[in-house]
């Protein structure tokens, strides 16, 4: 065996949705019989082709996830079967979702002209991606505060030690649909001095993990005539570490300072992450994502 089992010899794309970066496997009959270590190979840096996860490029009807996308929606004809990058499963990537799009109009998979959308499956349910002819908006589905109103109304529901920080912050949990836990900085300073290499320690221990953001709140703009606010953040990953970007996260982030800052709060948010920068609009219950979305190399994995 290669080390890249099922995956060897394969022809594959990367790409990136502000800098957080994925493996594109095109499968689109199902045939393909991907493992976690098949995933973990891949997308080791040093060894892979590295990436922060693997995307399997499918049809809906090819999986028996993809059933439950085509009854909430027949027309998801594509189904998003996203890894991270240790292996595991996860129910959306809002950037990787936006990749995935990008692929499936680049390589003639679906029309998708400027001012076109298309809805594609994926473990979350089936979301709606549009294209302006530059970016991607991503209609990402319900949200919620697994604390409610009484964590809303004390800023937090978690407790969070991060390494690099002096003392535990309160965190405010976000599910969209990942998990999130959102900690706010007081400045830039302390979000640089904190060491996301290691493990945080959370109380109460989330039962399925979570992804921690750490945001400084960085006021409101005027745009077209509405206030836009703007957020700097920080994420690690749940099953992959720090990434320069996370699409559920920055919505999870946009949250959650909107709710921290009360009533007459922005709905529109700038979230500013390492890999450049993404616009988070709330609408009531649900939000949507608009980021940029990229193409990297055709390669093939020898083994």
């Amino acid at each position: 065996m290669t080390p890249f089992g099922a995956l060897t010899g394969r022809a594959l794309t990367t790409g990136h949705g502000t800098e957080n970066d994925f493996i594109l496997v095109p499968d689109p009959d199902g045939e393909l019989r991907l493992d976690a270590a098949d995933v973990v190979a891949a997308c080791d840096r040093h060894a892979g082709l590295g990436a922060d996860g693997l995307i399997r490029v499918v049809r809906s009807a090819a999986l028996p996830e993809g059933a439950a996308a085509l009854a909430e929606d027949p027309t998801a004809e594509w189904f998003m079967d996203y890894r991270n990058s240790d292996g595991s499963v996860a129910e959306m990537c809002g950037n990787g979702v936006r990749v995935f799009v990008h692929y499936l109009r680049e390589r003639g998979l679906v029309e998708l002209p400027a001012g076109g959308g298309v809805v594609v499956g994926t473990r979350a349910g089936a979301r709606r991606v549009t294209f302006d002819g530059e970016r991607y908006t991503v209609e990402m589905g319900t949200w919620a505060m697994p604390g409610g109103a009484e964590a809303v109304a004390a800023g937090y529901d978690v407790v969070v030690r991060i390494p690099g920080l002096d003392a535990p912050r309160g965190g405010l949990r976000v599910t969209m649909p990942n998990p999130h836990t959102v900690v706010a900085l007081p400045d830039e300073g302390e979000l640089a001095a904190a060491v996301l290499t290691g493990e945080p320690a959370y109380e109460p221990v989330p039962p399925q993990g979570t992804n921690l953001e750490l945001v400084v709140p960085l006021g409101e703009d005027d745009g077209d005539g509405e206030p836009v606010g703007r957020v700097r953040m920080r994420v690690l990953e749940r099953g992959v570490g720090e990434t320069r970007s996370c699409g559920t996260g920055t919505c999870a982030a946009a949250l959650a300072v909107r709710a921290w800052a009360g009533p007459g709060a922005p709905d529109t948010w700038r979230v500013l992450v390492p890999g450049g920068e993404v616009t988070v609009r709330v609408l009531g219950e649900t939000v949507t994502l608009t980021g940029p979305a990229a193409l990297t190399a055709d390669v093939t994995l020898l083994g």
